[in-house]
């Protein structure tokens, strides 16, 4: 049996999202990628890689309020918004991808715009068979936090997390893990908040009264958008793991089902 793993690596880890110009961390970038070729190496694993928009996405994103209805007069100046974000994100994918490669990763981009459609900012459509099609043979599909057509509002921002809880509900994986750059959930933010709680599961809803806010509130929701994702997960079974991708070795370790602090998402 192939075990199928579906690895989120967010934004905050791959880049500064509070820098005034895009760019990619490239210390964390070359030591994730080291430690998830030496798991590959290790097994036949099967891989899918999300990663975050981070500072490529987010600004253009807030700059165009892509996602917000608008009147058809702004329709041209919102199409060149769209552009400007695909183009920003589709950047950090290349630099991204290209560190992979350079490492021996055989990986292989596949946008969301290319493919994956919205509702009022959700996903309704998208024909996952091209992952399949690649994962089948040995490469590792690498997906991002983009921008997609949308029904109601024309087009609207698609995160990395809501992607995972997608491609999940379809692939079934074995395994879902989100590198971010804490511990896992917390009551408060842990970076300024010493009293900080934090917390090994999360297994309904109402575990989110607890939380007084988001590590990192931006345009896809923060730290409480993400649990809402992967609690959809947890009813169907799969369950997930929060984890801090900043510290050495934790992305090697997870994906070899070694033990490591972070917060399960799971319904039992």
């Amino acid at each position: 049996m192939i075990f199928m793993i579906i690895l989120k690596i967010g934004g905050s880890i791959l880049t500064n999202k509070d820098a005034p110009e895009s760019e990619v961390d490239s210390v964390s970038l070359k030591r994730i990628a080291s430690e998830i070729k030496r798991s590959l190496d290790n097994s036949s694993k099967e891989l899918v890689i999300v990663h975050g928009a981070g500072s490529f996405g987010h600004p253009p994103a807030k700059k165009y309020r892509i996602g917000e209805a608008f009147d058809r007069e702004e329709y041209p100046q919102k199409r060149l918004g769209f552009c400007e974000i695909q183009n920003a994100v589709k950047r950090l994918n290349m630099l991204i991808c290209e560190e992979f490669i350079s490492q021996g990763l055989p990986v292989i981009a596949v946008p969301a715009s290319s493919f994956i459609t919205a509702s009022s900012k959700r996903i309704t459509e998208g024909n996952l068979d091209i992952f399949k099609n690649y994962l089948s043979k040995g490469f590792v599909p690498v997906i991002y936090g983009d921008v997609v057509l949308d029904s109601d509002l024309e087009f609207c921002v698609i995160s990395g997390d809501q992607i995972i809880q997608y491609l999940a509900s379809n692939l079934n994986p074995q395994k879902v893990v989100l590198g971010t750059d804490v511990d896992g959930v917390y009551n408060k933010n842990p970076k300024t908040h010493d009293d900080a709680v934090f917390y090994e599961k999360f297994s309904s809803i109402e575990d989110l009264d607890a939380l007084e806010g988001t590590t990192n509130v931006d345009v896809t929701g923060g730290m409480v958008g993400k649990i809402k994702e992967l609690l959809y997960l947890a009813d169907l079974g799969i369950e997930s793991k929060i984890i801090n991708a900043e510290i050495e070795d934790n992305i090697y370790k997870v994906l070899e089902n070694d033990d490591v602090k972070g917060t399960v998402i799971s319904r039992s």
